[in-house]
């Protein structure tokens, strides 16, 4: 395959072109399109779920995060018409048929309550694509995205039903031993993946928790 290369002369900064010419050459960012999804994260979903079968025809499913919306046109294609998706973010978020979307920071005191009455019932599966915007300072972008994580784990215990499971993402560099005893306390089995479509350069791991033992 020719690779493309954005010229020197486009009037883009030498990142902007990088940037720009990796997207165009990445066989992920096509595939999504060619499958209408909205970003290549939905391919990190899919791949992940291809191994862990978390998706199943008539399951509930948080996603945390969800704009632009690639990880919740999966869920929503995995659950099917008899499932049920909500989607939380901050940020606007177009409908998704089979997906409600909840415009409001997963932060905000009153978010957890309301997902739960849109989810109507226990949750198979919460995901959480969450990430903190990036400050440069490697250690301070670590700390916001595991402070992210441990809320997200925290809404996971209250909202999945026994059985059920939490794929979050974080940082390399080591999830925090202490949200690492807490997952291994509410789950089976606790462990990290980085699917293919996660770029190798990337810093960014998932925790994937599975068999919720249920609320003590």
């Amino acid at each position: 395959m020719t690779k493309v290369r954005v010229r020197a002369k486009s009037g883009r900064s030498p990142s902007s072109r990088a940037w720009l010419e990796r997207q165009l050459n990445d066989p992920y960012v096509k595939e999504a399109r060619s499958k209408g999804y909205r970003s290549r994260a939905a391919w990190k979903l899919v791949e992940v779920d291809q191994k862990a079968k978390l998706l199943k025809p008539g399951g509930r499913v948080v996603d945390l995060g969800a704009a632009p919306g690639g990880w919740a046109q999966v869920a929503a294609e995995g659950v099917g018409r008899s499932g049920k998706v909500v989607a939380i973010d901050v940020l606007d978020m177009e409908a998704i048929a089979g997906v409600d979307f909840l415009k409001l920071d997963f932060l905000d005191p009153a978010a957890a309550d309301k997902l739960k009455a849109l989810l109507g019932g226990p949750a198979d599966l919460v995901l959480s694509d969450m990430a903190a915007n990036a400050t440069g300072h490697r250690k301070t972008d670590h700390l916001r995205i595991m402070a992210l994580v441990e809320a997200a784990a925290a809404f996971a215990a209250e909202a999945l039903k026994p059985g059920g499971a939490f794929l979050a993402k974080v940082i390399q560099g080591g999830t925090e031993t202490a949200l690492l005893a807490a997952l291994k306390r509410d789950f089976a089995r606790v462990r990290h993946v980085k699917p293919p479509a996660s770029r190798k350069e990337s810093a960014e791991l998932y925790v994937l928790a599975t068999g919720f033992r249920g609320q003590t």
